[in-house]
């Protein structure tokens, strides 16, 4: 007689499954999925304006084990980059969500700080957010540093503070940091601090995954605005470099001398911060927006049998010798 019983069990393979948004819209999952990987991450914020301080990276979360169920509808909400800050700080982004039964929000990141404008008080602090905003470039009131804005735990890094202001405050000649916008935070770096040679901060960098199948690097921090010393002193043609932006699309810093004046928007779909305005001569020059955020979804391949013996029909059917092994 046949050694073997019931039915035939047959396999199922559910493949892996990517999903990108780079705009809100809604997840629908696999029927056997019961758990996805996730990255989140929330929209830049936008640089400050003047010596602006660049703007903080989006909130960047990462895990696997989301549970979720198959065949289920999921919104997703894709946060925008903040606007740069015209004569002001720039304003923060928008959060990033993913809203499954256990919700994962991303903060937004920070808005750079207003940089000097002329009188006191000379600049403004940056924002808070999933990483801080940089602090705007202090100015001649030497009132004291600014500071930069908080970053979330587990999501970013804070804003650099500005260079402590110093006198004598000479604008035709080359000084300290004073009037340099400080570095944007990022999700693996803090900002940068204007550092002594008339640059301004540079954004934090920021942090790389390979959920997407390729390794790439998202939510870096924007680079301060630079005083340009060439508009009030040809003769210093090397003082004043662009910064930069972090890694993962924080736009550079404006103004120094070869830089763009308003700075470089953060990059669209890597939650970068916006690059701070430089200052000029007679005028002010704008902080760059922040890049929009992106939420990926990664459903794990699955298998599954059509069904399984319990173990009383096993002892059943071994005690009647048709079970095989």
């Amino acid at each position: 007689m046949p050694r073997l019983i019931g039915a035939a069990q047959t396999v199922t393979t559910q493949a892996e499954q990517i999903t990108t948004f780079n705009s809100s819209g809604t997840l629908t999952t696999q029927p056997l999925t019961t758990e996805i990987e996730y990255l989140v991450v929330a929209g830049g914020g936008g640089g400050g304006s003047t010596s602006g301080g660049g703007g903080g990276a989006g909130g960047f979360r990462t895990a696997t084990g989301n549970p979720v169920s198959g065949n289920s509808p999921y919104p997703i909400t894709v946060g925008a980059g903040g606007a740069g800050g015209s004569n002001a700080k720039g304003t923060s982004g928008s959060n990033s969500v993913l809203g499954t039964p256990t919700p994962i929000t991303s903060t937004a990141g920070g808005g750079g700080g207003g940089g000097n404008d002329g009188p006191a008080p000379g600049g403004t602090n940056g924002l808070p957010g999933g990483s801080g905003g940089g602090a705007g470039g202090a100015g001649p009131d030497l009132s004291g540093i600014n500071s930069g804005g908080a970053g979330t735990p587990g999501q970013g890094n804070p804003g650099s503070d500005s260079y402590t202001p110093t006198s004598p405050f000479p604008l035709t000649s080359p000084g300290p940091g004073t009037r340099m916008g400080a570095g944007g935070g990022g999700a693996s770096a803090a900002g940068g601090l204007p550092p002594a040679n008339n640059t301004a901060g540079n954004g934090g960098n920021g942090s790389p995954s390979t959920i997407s199948g390729s390794d790439v690097t998202y939510a870096g921090g924007g680079g301060g605005g630079t005083l340009n010393y060439a508009t009030f002193n040809p003769s210093f043609p090397g003082i004043g470099l662009p910064s930069s932006g972090g890694t993962g699309g924080g736009g550079a810093g404006g103004g120094g001398n070869g830089g763009t004046a308003n700075g470089v928007a953060g990059t669209a779909n890597t939650g970068g911060g916006g690059g701070g305005g430089e200052y000029g001569s007679t005028t002010t020059s704008d902080g760059s927006a922040g890049g929009s955020g992106i939420v990926i979804i990664n459903e794990p391949e699955v298998k599954a049998a059509s069904s399984v013996w319990d173990l009383r029909t096993v002892f059943r059917e071994v005690k009647a010798g048709n079970w095989t092994n």
